[in-house]
């Protein structure tokens, strides 16, 4: 793959205040490649010896269990930085990297770590912006897995990937890259079967529409007030809805909080 200018870089916000010179100079020193869904990019405990950024595409980051079971821990999308070992002090990969669909990435020698952050304040600064990002994202994921009932923790999983890939189309909004059922199985710490289960009495509501790998959400608010307790599971989303506004009507404006998508 070859990189046509720097503009493609001043798209990532790790990169997003340099000055074309400085860009230009971050480009010349990467390595581009096309990678097809599916490829590994690095496997877990392998040396880290290079840092990535996302052209296009989603890359989906996955640890394995001392039982061998899978979990995924994270996707990351177009425009940010992954398999950063340097500056979080680890020189073996603590995950294992694999592109969610069709990706574009660019890759630096580990070394330049060091090097973009001592001549580029921003780079610095914004690449820890995006790591704070993810660690809340971690930190609500705990939470979600402590707390939350399976439909809530498989509703949650769904608003996040809207939230972060989501785009429109004719029956609500689509993520923006194949998952499966056993992907979402693998997010929210449940099996295959409840996940088909669960989807499969949603899509009998209209709350989503699902084929094979691609999922819509076809409410979102009914979805939202599943993920966050406001309805049982198995209302449906009307039902739900008016329950809600019921139950908000009976406090303060002042004190009701709103959700959306």
């Amino acid at each position: 793959m070859r990189l046509l200018d720097e503009r493609q870089l001043a798209r990532a916000p790790p990169f997003c205040r340099l000055d074309p010179h400085q860009l230009r100079r971050v480009r010349d020193l990467a390595q581009a490649r096309n990678a097809a869904i599916g490829t590994v990019v690095f496997d877990e405990g392998q040396p880290a010896l290079r840092f990535h950024l996302i052209l296009s595409g989603h890359v989906r980051l996955v640890r394995m269990t001392a039982e061998g079971e899978q979990i995924i821990v994270l996707h990351v999308a177009a425009g940010q930085i992954f398999g950063l070992g340097a500056p979080l002090g680890r020189a073996t990969r603590q995950e294992t990297a694999i592109t969610a669909d069709d990706c574009q990435l660019l890759s630096w020698p580990t070394a330049l770590w060091q090097v973009f952050s001592d001549d580029y304040a921003s780079f610095a600064k914004e690449t820890m912006r995006s790591l704070g990002a993810r660690a809340d994202e971690m930190s609500n994921r705990i939470v979600e897995l402590s707390t939350k009932l399976v439909e809530q923790r498989i509703a949650c999983a769904l608003l996040r990937m809207i939230g972060q890939s989501g785009r429109k189309v004719a029956g609500g909004i689509e993520i923006g890259f194949p998952i499966s059922r056993q992907n979402i199985a693998d997010m929210t710490g449940t099996t295959l079967h409840t996940v088909s289960r669960v989807l499969s009495a949603w899509e009998k509501r209209g709350l989503i529409l699902s084929t094979r790998c691609h999922v819509v959400v076809s409410d979102p608010h009914g979805m939202v007030m599943i993920a966050s307790g406001a309805a049982r599971p198995d209302q449906p989303a009307t039902a739900a809805r008016r329950s809600a506004r019921k139950a908000a009507s009976s406090i303060p404006y002042s004190a009701q909080a709103s959700i959306t998508v």
